[in-house]
């Protein structure tokens, strides 16, 4: 359900432990087990890796020239050390903050785990210098986290942009104010109602329905399981059940693993995953259609967006369409909630 931190050779798909690897060291995020299984990938992989490489070295000139500034009335010196929070304010910021979002871009087009994972490291790292996040990156974030298996995470930080973050009294310059500090949140309670919100994040309603969706997988593999348990012993059974689980979620939760009847729990997420399915398809007419048919949207570069809009789904659907895809069962479930809609 998530795409594994093993690493494997992109060429012959030998993992980690079986043969020593290395990886690629232009862009870092692919791994090969031999030089010649290297330069087989080579046609495949030069365009991507070119990609990072070049945004990596801009980047790098752009953190060089901000860290030399001496200062002035406009823009204050050490912006690193003593502004972080408040970048986007300080117009000299918004170029590097471009630099690294391109960066994460050409880091999103290779499929590996170390790859997303630096994309992820990218994006917090740019919410802590911006907290106001004047360029919406946190819609990417909780689909970056599903992929990486941190649904816990994932949760926790909608659950603060749908409350904290949109409360009007919010004072976004006090750094002083806790900012994503939500920790340990439920993930088997349903949302809160501020997650309904006319102004929630559409991207988030599509990752916290799909970890919904990863919640309930996981519970109906436990329910069958249990159908077995009375033949093999307790010990064995445990284990058989570590294994089905795929999400980390229901794997460190005790008394789910060690229930015997899941049905309340699967009754209460079939219902949480519709209420979020109907949301969800309320908010934008188009997402779910397109999860299901994704064509050309994937490719798509709309430059501006209004709520509901086609331009706005092809966005969302871009953030979210992996952490779907490297789901098995995710998009059968959406396509049988849409075969019984009225």
């Amino acid at each position: 359900m998530a795409l594994s931190p093993i690493h494997r050779c992109a060429s012959c798909n030998a993992r980690s432990g079986s043969s020593k690897l290395f990886s690629c060291s232009a862009c870092k995020v692919v791994y090969y087990c031999g030089r010649d299984h290297q330069a087989a990938d080579r046609d495949a992989h030069k365009f991507a890796c070119n990609a990072i490489k070049k945004r990596q070295k801009h980047l790098d000139q752009e953190e060089t020239a901000l860290r030399s500034l001496p200062g002035d009335w406009v823009t204050p010196p050490n912006l690193f050390e003593e502004h972080a929070g408040h970048f986007w304010g300080i117009t000299a910021t918004r170029d590097y903050m471009r630099a690294r979002y391109a960066l994460v871009e050409a880091l999103l087009k290779i499929k590996t785990y170390a790859a997303v994972e630096a994309a992820y490291g990218h994006i917090m790292e740019m919410l802590r210098l911006c907290r106001g996040d004047n360029m919406g990156v946190r819609d990417l974030v909780p689909a970056l986290a599903l992929r990486l298996g941190r649904d816990q995470q994932c949760y926790d930080f909608c659950i603060w942009w749908a409350t904290t973050g949109l409360r009007s009294d919010y004072d976004w310059g006090d750094l002083d104010l806790p900012y994503l500090d939500v920790n340990g949140a439920d993930v088997f309670l349903s949302p809160p109602e501020d997650v309904f919100d006319k102004y929630a994040s559409l991207s988030h309603l599509a990752a916290i329905t799909l970890l919904k969706i990863r919640l309930l997988l996981d519970v109906r593999v436990l329910q069958t399981s249990s159908v077995i348990g009375h033949k093999v012993p307790q010990e064995i059974l445990d284990r058989v059940r570590e294994q089905l689980v795929s999400g980390s979620v229901v794997a460190e939760n005790r008394s789910v693993m060690n229930a015997t009847d899941q049905t309340p729990l699967i009754q209460n997420l079939e219902n949480q995953v519709q209420v979020l399915y109907t949301v969800t398809k309320n908010s934008n007419r188009h997402f779910w259609p397109a999860l299901l048919n994704p064509g050309k949207h994937l490719t798509a570069r709309p430059e501006a967006y209004c709520q509901g809009s086609l331009e706005q789904m092809q966005l969302v659907l871009q953030y979210n369409f992996d952490a779907w895809a490297e789901t098995p069962g995710a998009v059968d479930m959406i396509k049988d909630l849409m075969r019984q809609d009225p």
